[in-house]
């Protein structure tokens, strides 16, 4: 055993979980540059932000400059972290690229250091980064933006000549043997009152398949808990007589302080609702495949973190007086938006359904993975 570690540099710090200082000093300087895109691409997004804030919501209410800042601050974190992938490309791709121009990877590989010591640190950091992004700072960022989208409408609703009228609501209710759509001309929002409501009741098969079953129209409707409580019904059946009713109730399995609320658009959902989430809008018969889509992508954010850092590393290893280090930055860039691309694609696959959103959602990075991985194998060990 004493042999094996004399043979491979870094076991014995590898083996005792603690960093040699090459790597230290490597993922300093890795940390430092990823610091500095942050703060390049996030400056860039939140000028672009308060630009389409300003034309959007500036231009149709008065609203002061920190209002508009206010919103700014509120849209601007979910698309950051969405364009988070791009900061540790960047960030990485400068930090070797300004380790090759100044010699020192030279030095390192010259003293048998191998690439693959210096470049896991900055994956295994990049990793643990995506860890807290998807835990802590995904819920944040995710609380701001519903906050964002609440403020902006009611913003618009205050506007000169917004339209006042009462909008129809409309319900959906549901267990594994009947669906219910429910529609109401108008709602009474202190009493939570219904009025000229129509009730569409569907049957759900064996084979999942829903059939309609009746329907019912009502003057008004208040939810109590577990049932609709009906006033002037009257209900008709496919091929069946109507019948009227003064009173009538219907089972509810919907409560007060949910059956209003509308489910949050997937970027605008936590990480930690989005289980809880998924299983209330199936239970209720809708399709929550771009929640599941969402909850993979959360996921899979670690890997593609790391999947990014290793493969910015592998493109700046390349000796600087071998030339062709401009062709492999571009390369570089070039790679990392047609994996975006190619993420894009794979989410409005897994929106539609034509991918599960499993493997919609973990194609991308495994395929970054896999490039990155040939092409360091191919750099370092030819």
């Amino acid at each position: 055993m004493r042999k094996i570690r004399a043979r491979l540099p870094g076991f014995r710090s590898n083996w005792q979980g603690r960093l040699t200082s090459i790597e230290r000093y490597v993922l300093t300087r890795t940390l430092r540059a990823v610091a500095g895109a942050l703060a390049v691409i996030a400056a860039v997004i939140m000028l672009i932000d308060f630009v389409e804030i300003s034309r959007d919501i500036g231009g149709r209410v008065d609203v002061s400059a920190i209002g508009l800042i206010g919103l700014m601050l509120m849209k601007s974190p979910g698309v950051i972290l969405q364009l988070l992938p791009f900061v540790f490309l960047f960030g990485v791709l400068a930090a070797f690229i300004g380790l090759n121009r100044r010699s020192e990877l030279i030095a390192m590989r010259a003293a048998g250091v191998s690439a693959w010591r210096f470049i896991f640190p900055a994956a295994g950091a990049a990793f643990v980064i995506g860890i807290l992004t998807v835990t802590a700072l995904n819920p944040f960022a995710s609380w701001l933006d519903g906050q964002y989208q609440r403020s902006s409408a009611a913003l618009l609703e205050t506007r000169p000549g917004a339209n006042t009228e009462p909008s129809a609501v409309w319900l959906r209710q549901g267990d594994g043997r009947t669906q219910v759509v429910i529609r109401a001309q108008a709602r009474d929002a202190e009493s939570s009152l219904l009025r000229n409501v129509s009730m569409f009741v569907y049957a759900t098969g064996d084979d999942g398949r829903r059939a309609f079953q009746r329907r019912i129209e009502a003057e008004t409707a208040r939810l109590v808990p577990g049932a609709w409580e009906l006033t002037n019904a009257r209900e008709a059946a496919a091929g069946e007589q109507a019948v009227t009713y003064a009173t009538l109730s219907i089972r509810s399995n919907l409560t007060l302080d949910k059956a209003f609320e509308g489910y949050e658009p997937p970027r605008s959902t936590p990480f930690w609702r989005l289980p809880g989430l998924i299983s209330t809008i199936e239970s209720a018969g809708f399709s929550a495949t771009q929640y599941r889509l969402r909850l993979q992508e959360l996921l899979a954010t670690p890997l593609m973190f790391a999947a990014m850092s290793v493969l910015a590393a592998a493109f700046s290893l390349r000796l600087m007086r071998l030339g062709d280090m401009p062709l492999m930055v571009v390369s570089a860039v070039g790679l990392g938006f047609v994996f975006y691309f190619v993420s894009a694609l794979m989410r409005a696959l897994g929106e539609s359904e034509v991918l599960p959103p499993f493997a919609a959602a973990w194609i991308p990075p495994l395929l970054v993975v896999l490039s990155a991985f040939t092409l360091l194998c191919y750099t370092e060990d030819g």
